[in-house]
């Protein structure tokens, strides 16, 4: 039997049984959806969040203080740990391969301008700031290159606070305090917008020294190092390692690359993804299990057919792929239907929610209607091999 008659013979018998058919379409097209939709946001929170960390550039080491090798995060408990200071950062900046260095002490202070009081996140960094975050100034300059320890009080404002504080005035040359220290305006940051949930403009950023003095700390939150395009990062990574061991005298410290970091981070958002579409193929399993009843229901019925079919002739092999065909055919059609509607639900949803990040991978697609015409072929398997080992003579005898 030719793969057209096959296909015009299955199409034919689903048409004979409208409801039935489309019950058990939807049931394989609601699986479809379900996976397409779920990995698409998957998919999209993965190249968000991959995004977020990316615009910072992928050639940044990070050193913190402690031997933190399970995350990297200092736990904030006492510890013997040598701090790190401004001048670990500037005795970095003369290796070789490394381009910008800075230290970066962090924490939240109110800071008041203009007659107007604003809390908020007051960074202290170095004057290679700009250069290692890849940042840009909206007016006026950067903290200049000065001496540890003697570093003039000035600060750069976030584009938000500078329009808080300040409105539509401009801050450039503005006196205003931050905690109980006084700082000169210098220069305003062009907008960097949200890096997951913090609002990066909403910042002060003044030099490192006078930030431990603000926050009265010894050392820093973490030196960033960002190194030579081409250069090998796990080189660049033993250098620094080797550097630091012979200031501090052991590795009282821990380095964290952004490729390792982005690496980890692809790998288990890699598995949400896949665990979210898995959660969608349960309702493919549902639908399997449907087309495997319906196709028990028309053997049944049909069973004089069948054994008409044999004794004019038609091979066994013929029957066992005329039920195959109808289930392969229900369920390619379900995954056509079932497809369309997740990528239109899920670009629905993106246009509701503009922030909710959606992306529909064509691989997750195409598999999900490889999935469906599998499932079809699975479930209608027992059935189709009932029906293609009944005895004609017995058959013709079920009517």
């Amino acid at each position: 039997m030719r793969p057209t008659d096959l296909i015009a013979l299955a199409l034919a018998a689903l048409a004979a049984h409208r409801l039935r058919s489309a019950l058990t379409l939807l049931g394989i097209a609601v699986g479809i959806a379900a996976v397409i939709l779920l990995t698409s946001i998957g998919e999209g929170i993965h190249r968000y969040v991959l995004a977020e960390f990316s615009q910072f550039g992928s050639n940044v080491i990070a050193i913190q203080p402690g031997k933190t090798r399970t995350g990297g995060v200092v736990s904030g408990l006492p510890t013997s740990a040598r701090p790190l200071l401004p001048e670990d950062a500037q005795a970095l900046a003369r290796l070789t391969d490394v381009v910008a260095v800075t230290p970066s002490v962090w924490g939240n202070a109110e800071v008041s301008g203009n007659g107007r009081l604003r809390r908020t996140t007051v960074y202290g960094v170095g004057p290679d700031m700009l250069r290692v975050f890849n940042g840009r100034l909206a007016s006026g300059r950067f903290l200049p290159v000065e001496e540890i320890g003697s570093e003039r009080a000035l600060v750069v404002l976030g584009a938000k606070l500078e329009r808080e504080l300040f409105g539509s005035a401009g801050a450039l040359g503005a006196r205003l305090a931050i905690g109980n220290l006084q700082f000169r305006v210098i220069g305003v940051l062009a907008p960097k917008g949200q890096f997951l949930g913090i609002d990066l403009d909403d910042t002060a950023f003044i030099p490192a020294s006078r930030a431990l003095e603000l926050f009265n700390r010894v050392g820093v939150n973490e030196i960033d190092v960002v190194f030579r395009e081409g250069a090998s990062a796990s080189r660049v990574e033993a250098h620094l390692r080797d550097f630091m061991l012979a200031r501090h005298g052991r590795e009282d410290f821990t380095l964290v690359s952004q490729q390792e970091m982005l690496s980890t981070l692809s790998d288990i958002l890699d598995v949400l993804t896949l665990a979210v579409g898995a959660l969608g193929g349960i309702s493919l399993l549902v639908g399997g299990v449907g087309i495997f009843t319906i196709m028990t229901i028309a053997v049944t019925e049909r069973t004089s057919e069948i054994g008409l079919l044999v004794a004019l002739g038609a091979r066994r092999s013929s029957v066992l792929m005329l039920f195959l065909a109808e289930a392969v055919v229900l369920a390619g059609l379900g995954g056509v239907l079932g497809l369309g509607a997740g990528f239109g639900i899920a670009q629905l949803a993106h246009a509701l929610l503009p922030a909710l990040p959606v992306h529909t991978p064509v691989g997750f697609a195409l598999l999900a209607l490889a999935a469906s015409a599998a499932i079809g072929l699975l479930a209608g398997l027992m059935p189709a091999r009932r029906a293609a080992r009944l005895d004609p003579v017995v058959a013709l005898r079920a009517e």
